[in-house]
């Protein structure tokens, strides 16, 4: 892979696994320092291991994503940090949770914590990171979301709906922010198959079984290969909304 992106920094929450693991290793293959994000350490720390075999350079940062001084955190590491700069110039706003069901039957004692994570912690990154790239007047926050909160899934209803609102908060941000030279990106997955369905709680008889006839599902390495692709646009080119999903699959 070409060093396209040599000379940046980009920091990856949820990177211990699924599509931030793979955006990571991606990135850093591109030539980017990367600060990576999650709640397990021993996890981080492999992928640290494994960057440094191939001449990355990387900083494990260990936290919750829905906790707003874990993200201010964060963010400070990131600009203390000599090997990318004492600075940061792409966010990817990947940190989240899933879970299975609809609006009647999804478990309404998770749903605050759904949306702590996948909305109000999110949208503290996207305040935070944007007023860090304004003053720079440069820079680009990616956002995954998924196709579910375009087209709401009665497989997945009121996770659907963060994804929703995370978008909104997206485009908001993006509305405010163009004119300073600052994209920002909403990247919307299909199916990916992660680590994601199990602590969502889906199985076989509430998801698996529903969408096997949609065909083949996507695996973390076509979104991180998308997300690169933003990443290389020459800056004035602003791509707002991305859709990923496989050839021939019709879900949703």
């Amino acid at each position: 892979m070409s060093k396209l992106l040599s000379g940046k920094t980009a920091i990856v929450t949820g990177a211990s696994s699924g599509i931030g693991r793979a955006t990571a290793l991606t990135l850093a293959q591109a030539g980017a320092a990367v600060v990576i994000h999650a709640r397990r350490q021993d996890r981080l720390d492999a992928l640290v291991g494994e960057l440094a075999v191939h001449g990355g350079k990387a900083l494990a940062v260990a936290g919750d994503a829905s906790i707003q001084t874990d993200i201010d955190a964060l963010l400070d590491r990131a600009l203390s940090w000599g090997e990318g700069g004492h600075r940061y110039d792409v966010v990817v706003v990947n940190a989240g949770r899933g879970l299975a069901g609809g609006i009647l039957d999804s478990d309404e004692s998770q749903w605050q914590e759904l949306y702590r994570i996948n909305v109000l912690g999110a949208a503290h990154l996207l305040r935070r990171a944007g007023q860090y790239l304004v003053g720079r007047k440069s820079g680009d926050i990616v956002v995954v979301g998924s196709v579910v909160g375009r087209n709401v899934s009665p497989f997945s209803g009121f996770y659907g709906s963060s994804k929703f609102a995370i978008g909104a908060i997206a485009e908001g941000l993006r509305r405010e922010v163009c004119s300073y030279g600052v994209r920002v990106s909403l990247v919307m997955p299909g199916i990916v198959i992660s680590e994601f369905q199990g602590v969502a709680g889906y199985d076989e008889e509430n998801f698996f079984g529903g969408i096997a006839h949609f065909g083949k599902l996507l695996e973390p390495q076509a979104i991180a290969d998308g997300i690169h692709w933003l990443l290389t646009l020459p800056p004035h080119v602003n791509v707002n909304e991305i859709m990923i999903r496989p050839t021939g699959q019709s879900y949703p």
